[in-house]
């Protein structure tokens, strides 16, 4: 009998991948039957119906393509009748911050309070990470800001693509004002920029000790978006669990620049300047309706893996990216990553070392949760990410 469903819509095609997952080898013929908004599976006298949710809306006569694969269940591919609406996604992190208007930062793994009650007088874009080298493109004489830093002053929050940086200078008022630990370990042969990164400061929680971001000058504190949660003074401090605010901003981060650059291909990069991870993204429209069934066998499948769904539950819609990746951990993949790094059509992202091995962990949830035939594709192995 079906434990489970999973449907894999693509909004800009409107059409949809249903797998109907097996609990057991079936002993007895199975009956599927499709609906506009309802999905059944009759097998041996029982029946288990899954009704969509009121978004989507099938088309049963497009039905096609369908076959059952030993271990996988019953894979079928359709149309939508209608399209579904567009993707209602939360604002991001750079649309939510306005100027002259009070935040408060909280460490986001333990809810601690960083920086308290901080108005924000300018809120402004940085250019690209490697904006001073393409300098002696544009001009015609000498760097004119070879001596300049953009560095933020008292009120100001500059935003980069996988960070923010404000300025430390008043934070006598902050008791909880977060630790800083030297780095160690410099190494003279490696490149200017890399010693300088590795000399920055890392800046911990200090209850919780998780790394926060960096300390670039003496007045400028480097905050990443993965680990600090940004709310309006006037609001109340909401947890997230930590992989899905990982996903979150890890795929807002994907889409934005795949719009703004027309990239797709990524390097993920720890504060240590190794190569933790390679994503290509594949997909940014895509909606997953999923039901995990009444079986409660650990056969059971789910797209962000048992840290994000109960074993059973009614169906559950998320916008999600579809993207494909590969681990660089302890050397693996190295000639591919090395020949990524000197693409220039592959852009490199930043996120403390330990983000980066949760986020390999979420992956390789999401990698397991699927499928077997769908857990591949060109030798990448194929993830979720949810919005």
């Amino acid at each position: 009998m079906a434990a489970g469903l999973l449907l894999e819509i693509r909004r800009g095609t409107q059409s949809a991948l249903l797998v109907i997952r097996e609990a057991d080898p079936p002993s007895s013929p199975v009956d599927v039957s499709v609906a506009a908004d309802r999905v059944e599976v009759k097998s041996g006298g029982s029946c288990e119906a899954v009704t969509l949710p009121p978004e989507v809306r099938l088309a049963p006569s497009s039905c096609r393509g369908l076959r059952r694969l030993p271990g996988d269940g019953l894979h079928l591919r359709m149309c939508l009748s209608c399209p579904p609406p567009g993707a209602d996604l939360v604002s991001t992190w750079r649309e939510s911050l306005k100027p002259q208007k009070n935040y408060v930062f909280y460490c986001q793994s333990c809810g601690d309070v960083i920086v308290k009650d901080r108005k924000l007088l300018r809120v402004l874009p940085l250019p690209s990470e490697n904006w001073s080298a393409l300098v002696e493109e544009w001009c015609c004489h000498p760097n004119p800001f070879a001596r300049s830093t953009l560095h933020p002053q008292h009120g100001d929050c500059f935003l980069g693509e996988t960070f923010f940086l404000i300025n430390s200078g008043s934070e006598s008022h902050v008791p909880e004002f977060p630790t800083c630990c030297s780095e160690t370990g410099h190494h003279t042969s490696q490149s200017h920029s890399n010693l300088k990164s590795k000399e920055n400061t890392r800046v911990v929680c200090k209850r919780c000790k998780t790394m926060l971001g960096e300390t670039v000058s003496s007045d400028t504190i480097k905050y990443y978006v993965t680990e600090v949660i940004i709310q309006p003074s006037n609001g109340s401090f909401s947890p997230k669990p930590r992989s899905q605010f990982i996903q979150s901003m890890v795929a807002q981060c994907l889409v934005e620049l795949s719009s703004a650059k027309s990239t797709f291909r990524f390097t993920l990069k720890g504060d240590n300047g190794k190569i933790f991870i390679l994503i290509w993204l594949l997909n940014s429209d895509t909606l997953l309706v999923e039901s995990s069934g009444s079986s409660s066998s650990h056969g059971v499948f789910t797209p962000f893996g048992d840290i994000f769904m109960p074993s059973s539950g009614p169906v559950r819609t998320w916008n999600a990216v579809k993207v494909l990746y590969q681990p660089c951990i302890k050397s693996r993949n190295k000639e591919l990553a090395d020949a990524w790094e000197n693409d220039i059509g592959v852009h490199p992202l930043k996120f403390p070392s330990e983000t980066c091995l949760e986020l390999l962990l979420i992956l390789g949830l999401s990698t397991t949760s699927l499928p077997p035939s769908l857990r591949c594709m060109n030798s990448f192995q194929v993830a979720f990410l949810k919005m």
